[in-house]
């Protein structure tokens, strides 16, 4: 039975395994009756972030709904990246963009935080785990960053465990160079942090640098949007002390 990377691919909460019935409805039933046209016999590929990957056959399909039964895994699971993205909320579209990067960029816990400058003051946290989810279909991770609530940033930092290094964007940072700054750092738990448009305030900014499990890392010359600057961040965290190494 062919598992290639070309057969369609959903993310599911039900349980994946040998012989497991599936029931999809709604708009995934849509999405594979009405869009990809498929049919009675036909495999597509599933996971749910707890049970790999497994390869699924089409029983039956109906107006609505479609059932499916499992075959085979096709991947076991992989624990989820010990990445943390924290974000100054942004507006909804560039939102949309980042959830689904910071996803793609291996972040294991996304978390919206409030700053003095932050415009955008509410999120719609089952929006972005729709984001989260997609991107992770499209892109054949087998894990959903988890979404946390929406906080303030003086709160998170004060409740902040010590043994996880955060890394903020700040383009202040004393060492010019963001690889040389992250590579005097250990690796181990890791956390990033961007701001809002406007930048930390003075008081953010200072709160951040007292803390001996706190790094400010320089972005470079240019100034980036919110949603560059986290893909920017996020790739050299993953080259320097992540899982590109």
């Amino acid at each position: 039975m062919d598992s290639g990377r070309g057969t369609v691919r959903l993310h599911v909460d039900e349980p994946l395994a040998p012989g497991g019935v599936i029931d999809v409805s709604g708009t995934q039933a849509h999405y594979l009756i009405n869009v990809m046209r498929l049919k009675v016999g036909d495999a597509i590929r599933l996971f749910n972030g707890q049970d790999g990957e497994w390869l699924c056959v089409i029983e039956t399909v109906g107006r609505r709904a479609i059932r499916l039964v499992c075959r085979e895994q096709t991947r076991t699971q992989q624990p989820a990246g010990d990445l943390h993205y924290l974000f100054a909320p942004l507006k909804q579209a560039r939102l949309d963009y980042m959830v689904q990067k910071a996803t793609e960029m291996g972040a294991g816990l996304i978390r919206p935080v409030l700053t003095r400058h932050t415009a955008v003051r509410q999120v719609n946290p089952r929006r972005m785990r729709a984001n989260a989810i997609e991107a992770a279909e499209q892109c054949n991770l087998l894990t959903i960053p988890d979404i946390e609530p929406v906080a303030e940033l003086a709160a998170v930092v004060d409740g902040w465990d010590p043994n996880r290094r955060l890394i903020f964007c700040d383009e202040a940072a004393p060492v010019a160079s963001p690889i040389v700054a992250l590579a005097a750092l250990e690796p181990g738990p890791l956390a990033v942090l961007i701001g809002p448009e406007g930048g930390f305030s003075e008081e953010e900014r200072a709160r951040l640098r007292s803390l001996p499990h706190v790094t400010a890392i320089s972005l470079g010359p240019r100034v980036m949007r919110a949603d560059t600057a986290a893909v920017a961040a996020l790739a050299l965290v993953q080259a320097v002390l992540g899982d590109w190494r």
